[in-house]
């Protein structure tokens, strides 16, 4: 898909798109920059994830970046990122325009293991993630790349990001999504329903508990097959073996990570659990006691 010699990013400065002059290049990744620039309309920073020069003939990443703009662009919501606009940068490629958000990536508040979130961390974590995905779900979109790096700490509120494989429940050819974060449905393909998401959030939730990912082994990048997912071989540990949590909190998250879909919570029976640890639970009689479970 790309080349190593592409294009440089863009330079301080420079216009990605009519009225957004670059501030800094923030990352280049497989197929996308992000940049932090500057918007002449509205007179205050934005983020800019943007097609890679050298990903400018690959349709399908084009076409995935101005889908989870328009997407974006239908979310109102406190727990996931806002997007502005979808415009096209001077060379004609789509170009997301989104909020800057102060906060920093979870994984990066982790730092590979030494910092642990106490269980009432833990608790709001899991209820803000909570929130933004069954509000996701009630829209009719399954995320599908949870995991710490898609989610941003800001001033005590979790943020959802990137919704580049956000797609319907339904059945999947699998392998679409990070490896040692996607459920076992996800990699062999079937079947993809709320429960995959469940499965994921169960993950954030163990890794910021214990400060590791069980399904993470070294040299993930380099390997195939099996080796590449041992999410289809091994169950998680019980998170008790590597942390003393409340009862409650600990069974929910291991059986978030059950093997079989139906066994998994709800999101509404984890957020239920996820309210008594932060003693945010007599809130939940205004969540309409008739609705569906999601």
């Amino acid at each position: 898909m790309t080349t190593s010699t592409a294009p440089a990013p863009l330079r301080r400065g420079q216009e990605i798109a009519a009225g957004y002059p670059v501030i800094e290049h923030i990352r280049r990744g497989e197929a996308y920059d992000s940049y932090d620039a500057w918007s002449t309309r509205r007179y205050s920073r934005c983020f800019i994830k943007a097609v890679r020069p050298d990903c400018a003939a690959c349709a399908d990443v084009c076409e995935s970046l101005v889908i989870e703009g328009k997407l974006l662009l239908t979310c109102t919501h406190p727990h996931i990122v806002r997007a502005y606009e979808v415009t096209e940068a001077a060379d004609g490629l789509p170009v997301l325009i989104m909020e800057t958000l102060a906060g920093a990536r979870l994984d990066s508040l982790l730092d590979g293991g030494k910092r642990r979130l106490t269980a009432r961390e833990l608790g709001y974590l899991g209820q803000h993630v909570c929130s933004a995905i069954r509000y996701l779900h009630d829209r009719g979109y399954l995320h599908l790349d949870l995991k710490p790096g898609n989610i941003i700490a800001e001033c005590g509120r979790a943020r959802v990001i990137d919704l580049g494989l956000a797609r319907s429940p339904g059945p999947s050819r699998g392998g679409a999504g990070t490896p040692c974060a996607m459920a076992p449905e996800q990699v062999r393909g079937g079947m993809l329903g709320p429960a995959t998401d469940v499965w994921a959030i169960g993950l954030v939730l163990f890794e910021a508990a214990t400060g590791f990912n069980p399904f993470e082994v070294p040299g993930q990048s380099q390997r195939t097959g099996a080796e590449l997912f041992p999410q289809l071989e091994t169950a998680a540990p019980p998170i008790r073996a590597a942390r003393r949590l409340p009862r409650a909190l600990a069974d929910s998250i291991d059986g978030c990570l059950l093997s079989h879909p139906d066994q998994r919570p709800t999101l509404a029976q984890l957020d239920a659990v996820l309210a008594t640890i932060t003693g945010d639970e007599d809130l939940r009689t205004l969540d309409g006691a008739a609705a569906p479970e999601r």
